[in-house]
Formats: C-alpha cells, sequence, structure tokens
C-alpha cells in the first residue's frame, strides 16, 4: 500500500490504516485488532486469486531449437542456431523442427505447419518452394537453403509479437479500487464533519472504523477467488480474479478456426469405390495398408475401420514413402494408399471425387491395386459438435459480436462460418495479422481471443482475455492466455464465461450491499450511537453477512447442466450407438444418386432399392425414436424438446415425404421392368435432398449427444 500511494493512488486500504491509526489513538485496541485482521485476510484473498493456475503454464520458447544440422562438404554436423547464416544448407530429420527460414532443396517436403497457419492437413513444398521456421517435418528428412537467420526467422517474430503484446496488456484495477474512488472521500468527509462538529476524536475513529471496506477488501475476493474455484471444477482454469473480472464483462469474441471451432484432427467424410467395389473393402484395404503409419491421414483412416468393425486383410511387405503413401502386396497384388499422380488421365468416378474434394476443402487418400484406381477416402476436419450450441449459449450470456481469425485458406473458413452463423470471418491471416485484428477489436469493446496453436499466442497476448484450448493445444498458446480449457471441449467457454458473469454480479451485489450498510453505520457513529469497538463488532456482523453472500459463487449456475436418469442415460447411449452406425447408411445415398448420373441401369437401380431398405428399416425407425422416446425423456433439459423436437419433426416430416417420393418411383420402375429416362431428374433430386436432410439430422443429434454426455 505504501508503494500505492508514493505512486498517487489511493485505494480502499487508506481507509482501513486511518481507523486502524485512529483506534490506537484513542486505545481502543480491539476494534484496531479487528481491522488489523480484515486487512490482512482481504490481500491472502488476492495473492491467492493472483497464483492461481500458474502450474499449467510452460515457456513460449519451449519449442524454439538450439541447434541446426549443417551440410558441409565432409558430411552433415550440427552448429548452435544463432551460428546460422544466409545461404547455409541444413539438414531437417523427420519429425524435428524447422530451425530457419528457407527453401526446399530437396525434390519435396511434406510439412506440418498447423503451428503457424492453424491447418490440420499437412502439406507438401516442391524443390526451391519457401518453408518457414517453426513448422515440423511431417516425411524423411530433407535439405533446406536458409534464407534467414535465427532473429529474422518466422518463429522467432512469433515469440516477440507475444512478449510485446503480454507487454501492452494494461494491469486490472481492483474492483475494490475502483468502489473507492468515491466511498474514500465520502468516508473520511463524514468522519471530518463528525469531529468538526461534536469536538469528538473519538466519533471521527468511529465513524472511520464502521466505514473501513471490509465488504470491499473481503468480500469481492472472496466471490472471485469462488468462481475461480467453480471455473476449476468445470475444465476451467482462469489465472487471476482481474482476468475473471474481464471475461465477465466481455462483448467481442474472436475464435480460431483449427482445433478450436473444429476438432482439429481428420476424419473420414466418406469412401469411395470405383465400379465393381465395395466402400468397405475399400476403407478396409486402406486400412490395412496404413495401420502402421504415424500419419496423421493414416490414423484417421484406421480408426475410421475400427468404428465400423471391419475385418482388415492381411497385407504384407508394407513399406512407407514419406509424403506419397504406404504400399504391400495383397493376395499376391500391389496395393498402394495415399497419393496419385492427379495431371494422369482419370476415370470419370475419380474426377468426381477430385472436384467433391476441391469443393468440401477435403483431402482424398487414393487406394490403387495392380496400378489401377480402386477407391476413394475422403478426408476432413469437422466443425466440433458442441460449438454451435456453445456459441448460442454465448449470445444469451451477453456475447454481441462472434469472429473467426484464421490462416486456414479463405473457402473452408467461409463455410464454417456459414454453418455456425458467425458475424464475420478473416481468412488466411498471418500470427502479426491476428494481432492487428484483435488490437482493431479492442479498441470497440472487452475482447476474447480463443485458440490453441502456437499461430494464436501472439493474438491471446494482445486480446483483453486470452483463452487457450489447452487439453491438445501448444504449450505457447497456454504460456500466453489468460484462461486455459484444460478439457478438449470448447463448451467450457460458455461456462467459463456463465461463471465469470455471475461471480463478477455476486460480488458487485456483495460489495454495494455491504457500503451501503457500512454508510448506515457511519451515520449513527457520526451521531454518536456507536463508539469504536461496538463499531468494529457490527462491520464485522456486516462482513459475516456479505461474505456468505458473496460465498454463492461456489455453487452451480447457469452452466450447470442437469443429470439425466439412469434410464434417459442408457437412451442416450444406445441412440448415439446408433446414429453412428448410421452414417455409412446416409452415404449410401448420396452414392446411389451419384450412380444414377454415372450409369442409370440394372445397377443403379439396385442401388436405390437397397437405399430404400435401409431408410425403411434403419433411418427412418432411429429418427421415430429419436423424436417419441429421447425428446420426452429431455424433459427439463437446457434446449431440450421445446426447441429441437419441433425441428426433429420438421425434418422427420420432410425425410418421410422423400422417401415416399423414392417408393413412387421404386414401383412405376418395377411395373416398367427399368428406371424410365422421366424418371431420373426427380429420383436424383429426392436421394440428394434425402442426403442433405439425413446429414443435417445426424449432425443436430451429435450436438445433442455431445451435450448430454458431458
Amino acid at each position: 500500500m505504501v508503494a500505492a500511494l508514493r505512486q498517487g493512488r489511493a485505494g480502499v486500504d487508506l481507509i482501513a490504516v486511518l481507523a486502524l491509526g485512529g483506534t490506537l489513538a484513542v486505545r481502543e485496541y480491539l476494534a484496531g485488532a479487528l481491522i488489523a485482521l480484515m486487512l490482512a485476510t482481504g490481500r491472502a484473498l488476492e495473492a491467492a486469486a493472483r497464483r492461481r493456475a500458474s502450474h499449467d503454464v510452460r515457456s513460449l520458447v519451449e519449442r524454439v531449437p538450439r541447434t541446426a544440422r549443417l551440410r558441409t562438404g565432409t558430411g552433415v554436423r550440427a552448429v548452435p542456431l544463432a551460428n546460422v547464416a544466409v545461404g547455409d544448407l541444413l539438414v531437417v530429420g523427420p519429425g524435428e523442427v524447422v530451425p530457419v527460414d528457407g527453401d526446399v532443396e530437396s525434390p519435396r517436403a511434406v510439412l506440418d505447419e498447423s503451428v503457424l497457419t492453424g491447418e490440420s492437413l499437412q502439406v507438401e513444398r516442391v524443390q526451391e518452394e519457401a518453408v518457414r521456421s517453426g513448422v515440423i517435418n511431417a516425411g524423411g528428412a530433407f535439405d533446406l537453403r536458409a534464407t534467414a537467420t535465427e532473429e529474422n526467422s518466422a518463429y522467432a517474430e512469433i515469440v516477440r509479437l507475444a512478449r510485446q503484446a503480454g507487454a501492452e496488456s494494461a494491469p486490472v484495477v481492483r474492483l475494490a479500487d475502483r468502489y473507492a474512488a468515491w466511498f474514500l472521500p465520502v468516508s473520511l468527509g463524514v468522519a471530518g464533519l463528525a469531529w468538526l462538529l461534536s469536538g469528538s476524536a473519538e466519533r471521527a475513529v468511529a465513524v472511520l472504523v464502521v466505514a473501513t471496506p471490509c465488504p470491499l477488501l473481503l468480500a469481492a475476493p472472496v466471490a472471485i477467488v469462488s468462481g475461480l474455484s467453480r471455473a476449476s471444477r468445470r475444465g476451467v482454469v482462469v489465472r487471476d480474479g482481474g482476468s475473471l473480472e474481464n471475461l465477465g464483462q466481455a462483448r467481442t469474441l474472436l475464435l480460431d478456426k483449427t482445433g478450436t471451432l473444429t476438432g482439429g484432427r481428420p476424419r473420414v467424410l466418406d469412401v469411395v469405390a470405383a465400379p465393381g467395389r465395395r466402400p468397405a473393402d475399400v476403407l478396409g484395404l486402406a486400412a490395412a495398408l496404413d495401420a502402421y503409419s504415424p500419419h496423421v491421414l493414416a490414423q484417421a483412416i484406421v480408426a475410421a475401420a475400427r468404428e465400423r468393425g471391419l475385418e482388415l486383410p492381411s497385407v504384407t511387405d508394407v513399406r512407407e514413402d514419406p509424403g506419397r503413401g504406404a504400399t504391400g502386396t495383397v493376395d499376391g497384388r500391389p496395393a498402394s494408399i495415399g497419393r496419385v499422380d492427379t495431371t494422369k488421365a482419370m476415370p470419370a468416378w475419380a474426377e468426381a471425387v477430385d472436384n467433391r474434394a476441391l469443393l468440401d476443402g477435403a483431402a482424398v487418400a487414393w487406394l490403387t491395386v495392380d496400378g489401377t484406381t480402386a477407391g476413394a477416402v475422403l478426408l476432413h476436419d469437422p466443425v466440433r459438435p458442441d460449438a454451435m450450441r456453445t456459441l448460442r449459449h454465448l449470445r444469451a450470456s451477453g456475447i454481441e459480436r462472434i469472429m473467426m481469425l484464421t490462416g486456414d485458406r479463405a473457402e473452408p473458413a467461409r463455410e464454417v462460418t456459414a454453418l455456425l452463423g458467425l458475424d464475420g470471418v478473416r481468412a488466411e491471416l498471418s500470427p502479426a495479422d491476428k494481432v492487428a485484428a484483435v488490437r482493431a477489436e479492442r479498441e470497440r469493446a472487452v475482447t476474447v481471443m480463443v485458440g490453441d496453436g502456437v499461430n494464436d499466442a501472439p493474438a491471446l497476448a494482445a486480446a483483453d482475455v486470452g483463452v487457450a484450448m489447452g487439453a491438445r493445444g501448444s504449450t505457447a498458446s497456454s504460456e500466453a492466455a489468460d484462461v486455459v480449457l484444460t478439457t478438449d471441449r470448447v463448451e467450457r467457454l460458455a461456462d467459463a464465461v456463465a461463471i465469470a458473469r455471475r461471480a463478477r454480479r455476486i460480488a458487485v451485489q456483495s460489495a454495494l450491499a455491504g457500503m451501503v450498510m457500512s454508510l448506515l453505520a457511519m451515520g449513527a457513529a457520526a451521531w454518536g450511537l456507536l463508539p469504536p469497538t461496538a463499531g468494529a463488532l457490527l462491520q464485522e456482523g456486516i462482513d459475516v453477512a456479505v461474505i456468505l453472500n458473496a460465498l454463492r459463487a461456489l455453487r452451480a449456475g447457469a452452466e450447470r447442466r442437469p443429470a439425466l436418469t439412469p434410464a434417459a442415460a442408457r437412451l442416450v447411449r444406445r441412440l448415439a450407438a446408433e446414429q453412428h452406425d448410421l452414417r455409412d447408411d446416409v452415404e449410401a445415398v448420396r452414392t446411389a444418386a451419384d450412380r444414377l448420373s454415372d450409369s442409370p441401369g440394372p445397377r443403379a437401380l439396385a442401388a436405390v432399392e437397397e437405399v430404400y431398405r435401409l431408410l425403411t428399416e434403419r433411418l427412418l425407425p432411429h429418427e421415430a425414436a429419436v423424436e417419441h422416446q429421447l425428446y420426452p425423456a429431455l424433459a427439463g433439459q437446457p434446449d431440450g424438446p421445446a426447441v429441437a423436437a419441433p425441428a426433429v419433426r420438421r425434418s422427420r416430416a420432410e425425410t418421410e415425404r422423400l422417401t415416399r417420393r423414392v417408393a413412387l418411383h421404386l414401383r412405376m420402375a418395377r411395373e416398367r421392368g427399368s428406371l424410365g429416362a422421366d424418371q431420373l431428374n426427380d429420383l436424383r433430386s429426392c436421394l440428394y435432398g434425402l442426403h442433405a436432410v439425413l446429414r443435417l439430422q445426424l449432425a443436430q443429434e451429435d450436438e445433442e449427444y455431445t451435450s448430454l454426455t458431458d
């Protein structure tokens, strides 16, 4: 407090110190002891709030390599990174971090650039193409010609930006001191008048004793620390009380895409088989070839095969060519999964897959058998199932503007923006661009930035509140953040905002109620009705009341979701398992529509017959169970049947209408002996419409199940 007074800042502690000195002067030692106890307790609570969560943070520069491998005329040797000069030829091994900016000297390099761009899919850089420092070599070793020194490289700039932005962040003013701006002069004025009019110093001391802002010094910190504790139980680590206060006042939310709004891990979008093959066989063979590969796309393919319970064929002589894929022998025939040369002539079905991948922003792993393309696996980074619900809750909590800031390409960023109903998007941003965007938003309102990668660290540090997805995010983002989500659930962000607003509301409520009671006591003391010791005891009673009120911040608020009954929980698990198994059935609807375009013959008619069977025996019964069993069981849940059930009924009615239309087309085809040319356009429209509606229904169910299995 002495340091604050030297800097010209007088907070609520000044009243306490004056009251303490006054009690000693008039020999009211018990009153002085009570004031000293209150003052020490308030300081201890604030110190505890500042110390929270520091053990979850590591240094931003942990990932920076200390050495580089320099290729010379006599071989390769390690040199300190500071000794690397422009023009040096370096070797970057598998899994290593690129030490400085440079150009690829090898024929190709496969890189994981997510630390800089946020894009989860790996990229291939060819000879003489530029590579930035900080990215990871996801393929085999390659040569790199340095084009910048350590201090002038991209990753060093990220570190500097994070430090600079963190240094610019203004210190948070204590809630107590903000109220002291008017409470302090009022208290001193009343004490002075009491002394002047009565001539009794004891009355002035009594006024200061009851004016001692215990509700501010104790109740506000108790509410804030209680909010921090409540947040930690929900998997949200908040660094200090100031960060919690800022989070409670936020009006603008900025979000990274990859790893924040999306899962950050590729998943199989679709499996397409060449004519004469089955998608399940394509996926099984692809997974068998990729079973031992550490590649992120290979792991997604293997996981998809396991989820669908496929029996993988036996593969021998498996080899992996980093950046190209895996090869092996199946039943004496050579097979491979990975990249193919798309510049050569491709069959019509493969060209359609390539076009779809471009439109959907997906990656493609091609399966070849005996040198012939046999199928394709499309992979993408899907939007988190809890993202839409989270954004809905955030808007309900008072967030007025939600934007996406991403280093990813504009097309997939716009698609996610449209899907989630964001207020805007800025794509293809560098770390410096993100910092500039955050600073611009801070000029309008209290701003929160959410991210998970190294490239997000400077923006997190520049925001009023930086939130890191810490479960799988980088150390850099956790270091720069004020709030860390320790579980891989973005909905915890909505919980954190709700907790912050409630804790701040209770803190303000406790402080104001306590000050009103203190003002009434000050009037009584000024008239001589309260001696210092009695005033101190009365003030302690006020303290107890406001602290008990402040402790309400520990209890569950709006962020707590009612627990499911055992029967409802079993129903949710059963329907969630059914829904997961229905994904292939939904994609079969699209495949049947595609076949009508390729060759509307007997094979296409058989595919439509199979789709109709899946609709009537599996998909429609499942949707009926969701409407008639799940939503009645969820009565009383947030966003339950009152909101979601009508939407489900409407989409199910559309599904039934389109299914009846497909049945009519099939009856006409049986009567004629084949599909008529006049049926093709309408039947295709029905199937594509069914595919769209069913995908929407599955996405809605995903959102529900993710929330209910919290």
